[in-house]
């Protein structure tokens, strides 16, 4: 690269910036909670369209991803909600790009619990505040104006850059993976989560499990003559901490390494009896188990079946009246890609240039989108992005905007780098 090309769209960014916190702004007010997408969708596709990209606008098809229900959820259909992706042509020789971004957001929540409005994308000591500003509006901002900003430095890609806003990431990624399906496909991918501008080469994975725990009901003056329900799960539960603490001990992931708490095994929701005054028959939990790249899906069920089994066969009661295991739908594979792939090198030297230090190469525990561009759309994806995660779904969501700008910048450097310059 150039070595103006950092500088003149560095240049371009604070030139931008109004702009920058206008669209977001915008982007915030407009509600977005899964399943409601189709406004801010609207928007997005506005904006594409004075950024001067290619549009195109569709609602997913239930029959072309109802082969992938096990990991995404279909519901009731996708009317109203469709995925908007901007598309820049290349006008040379270079490798082509997807930047990715989920335009649906969880509930705002108690608005008691806000110290700003939820909906109200205020701004304050260098903060952006409301639902969706960190996940993530914000990235979706920062892959278009990092587009934005080459071409206002007057310069072009050589290939191909695909600017996706995507529906449903929060319950399964219907819309990236409607995207890959549909033939979004590229030498490369970057979803601008909200990663603190660490750069993420891997994301952990999840199953969703319902536990059935049978007891023996009884009155409870003579609870003796029953088996609770609660109590035998009980005893479960500690076997599955003690079986999650085995699984982080085993893992040797190297960027899992500095992690107390690899894999985590919650327990959600908690259901059981039917009486105050009577033993508990029955016990239902609802729980995710996590996963660590390398890890496969099928192979854990049975793991983590087995692990209950087994636990069962040392009780008294439980050898005879076994727990059941059951597999819900919103399961995210773990996913990634290796820190010496050109995708991860790129982007390490675009920070570099950018901030003239060094990155923060790191994984996470969540699942994300990145598993549909790395598994299914069989390209590498990294992610990367301004905001931090932990107040994502939190009462003040907020990204700072100084974060955002670099994000921007480092984004803006990247494209250059990996898809060369017309």
């Amino acid at each position: 690269m150039e070595s103006h090309v950092p500088q003149a769209v560095a240049e371009s960014v604070r030139t931008l910036q109004p702009d920058i916190v206008d669209a977001l702004q915008q982007l915030v007010r407009i509600p977005s909670q899964t399943g409601f997408e189709g406004q801010a969708q609207d928007a997005m596709a506005s904006l594409m369209r004075r950024h001067g990209l290619e549009v195109d606008v569709w609602e997913p098809d239930p029959a072309v991803l109802e082969p992938h229900s096990e990991s995404i959820t279909v519901g009731s259909g996708f009317a109203n909600r469709p995925n908007v992706v901007g598309a820049c042509r290349g006008r040379g020789n270079g490798r082509s790009l997807i930047l990715n971004g989920h335009i649906d957001t969880v509930a705002v929540g108690d608005p008691t619990a806000w110290n700003f409005s939820g909906l109200g994308g205020e701004t304050a000591d260098g903060r952006l505040y409301g639902r969706g500003a960190c996940d993530m509006k914000g990235g979706l901002v920062a892959n278009l104006f990092a587009l934005r900003a080459l071409r206002h430095a007057g310069l072009t890609p050589a290939a191909d850059v695909f600017v996706q806003s995507t529906i449903a990431e929060e319950d399964g990624g219907a819309g990236a993976l409607a995207a890959v399906l549909r033939g979004y496909v590229a030498d490369g991918a970057l979803i601008s989560e909200p990663t603190n501008l660490a750069i993420v080469p891997a994301q952990g994975g999840s199953l969703m499990f319902r536990l059935q725990v049978p007891g023996l009901s009884a009155h409870a003056c003579v609870r003796d003559d029953g088996v609770s329900a609660v109590e035998k799960f009980a005893y479960i539960h500690r076997g599955l901490l003690d079986f999650e603490a085995r699984r982080n001990a085993d893992i040797t992931h190297p960027l899992y390494a500095g992690m107390r708490n690899k894999v985590p095994i919650n327990i959600g929701t908690v259901n059981a009896g039917s009486w105050p005054s009577s033993v508990p028959e029955l016990l239902v939990a609802e729980g995710r188990a996590g996963l660590v790249p390398g890890e496969d899906l099928t192979t854990f069920k049975a793991e983590l079946a087995a692990e209950v089994a087994a636990l069962a066969a040392a009780d008294d009661w439980l050898r005879n009246h076994p727990p059941l295991v059951t597999w819900l739908d919103g399961q995210f594979a773990p996913a990634g890609i290796s820190v010496d792939s050109p995708l991860v090198t790129v982007l390490t030297t675009a920070w570099m240039m950018t901030t003239s230090s060094h990155p923060r190469i790191e994984a996470v525990t969540y699942g994300a989108d990145m598993r549909h561009f790395v598994i299914t759309g069989g390209m590498p994806c990294v992610m990367f992005g301004a905001g931090d995660v932990r107040l994502a779904h939190a009462p003040n969501e907020l990204i700072p905007l100084g974060d955002l700008f670099t994000a921007i910048t480092t984004t803006a450097v990247f494209i250059a780098e990996w898809c060369g310059l017309a």
